[in-house]
């Protein structure tokens, strides 16, 4: 047992990355065809709490669901350097799970960063990558369009102020979710503990570029999903993923903030689950 309140998993060791060796937690359920979930940024994010209402579901339909903390998030490697964690760290980071676990035709199942991963890691690895599902992803817009939304910048100024705890990781996630009821004392305990473990580069401004023009290179199939009510990424990219990945299909949920498989949790199994089994 760990001193969290998320179950430990597994872990494998995936070799060095950016000058560190590292390892890679994760949990996983169900065999079949490999599905990946990515989980997003913020103070105690992991692949646990961010999935665990999905995952269970996809391996009763016959799916190797697996969940992994990135790098420097939950239970994985935090490593203060690189000082600004990027896009590649991260992806290396899969690229290292994915090998050492000889997984092939995967999909990448990811939200915010996790999205952004997931994009990334298609342009990078398109031969590793069946399918995509994308849940607001970033990467589609400039940074100052992402520091200006209200979400991230109310997460930044709570950074900043000296807040710890639960009260810290309230008032960052509060608007999370449209539905504020959602956000439970279950979640704050899960993601409090592991906060203060964070490294100052897991809080600081991530080095994720615009991929938009690079959109087209991915030929998988793609499911995206965007809530109407994201006060983190802006849902014009929900247009941004349509015209530019030429084979999406873009589903947009109302009354939903930035974590629609949490606020709708039966939609967005179900959707999900119908893709894989049948495009």
């Amino acid at each position: 047992m760990n001193q969290f309140s998320i179950p430990e998993g597994q872990y494998v060791d995936i070799g060095e990355v950016a000058g560190f060796a590292q390892r890679v937690h994760y949990h996983e359920q169900g065999s079949g065809e490999p599905v990946i979930f990515l989980h997003g940024a913020g103070g105690g994010a992991s692949g646990y709490s961010n999935f665990k209402g999905n995952y269970p579901q996809f391996a009763q339909a016959g799916f190797r669901s697996i969940v992994p903390d990135l790098l420097g998030y939950g239970l994985s490697s935090k490593t203060e350097q690189p000082k600004q964690y990027d896009l590649d760290f991260f992806i290396a980071g899969v690229k290292g799970l994915v090998d050492r676990l000889g997984l092939k035709g995967v999909t990448l199942l990811g939200n915010s960063l996790g999205g952004a991963v997931a994009l990334g890691y298609a342009l990078k690895h398109p031969q590793d990558v069946k399918r995509l599902i994308l849940m607001a992803p970033g990467g589609v817009e400039d940074l100052d369009t992402y520091l200006a939304m209200p979400g991230i910048a109310n997460m930044f100024a709570v950074y900043q102020s000296g807040k710890t705890g639960k009260e810290a990781m309230r008032a960052v996630m509060e608007m999370q979710l449209f539905d504020k009821a959602l956000l439970t004392d279950e979640i704050l305990n899960e993601r409090a503990p592991i906060a203060d473990t964070q490294t100052q580069a897991a809080r600081s401004v991530l080095k994720v570029p615009n991929m938009t023009e690079q959109l087209p290179q991915i030929t998988c199939p793609v499911l995206g999903f965007w809530g109407m009510q994201d006060a983190f990424n802006p849902v014009g990219g929900a247009t941004k993923l349509a015209e530019g990945l030429p084979h999406c299909r873009v589903v947009l949920v109302n009354q939903c903030g930035h974590w629609v498989q949490v606020e709708h949790q039966a939609l967005f199994n179900r959707t999900c689950i119908d893709f894989l089994q049948n495009g």
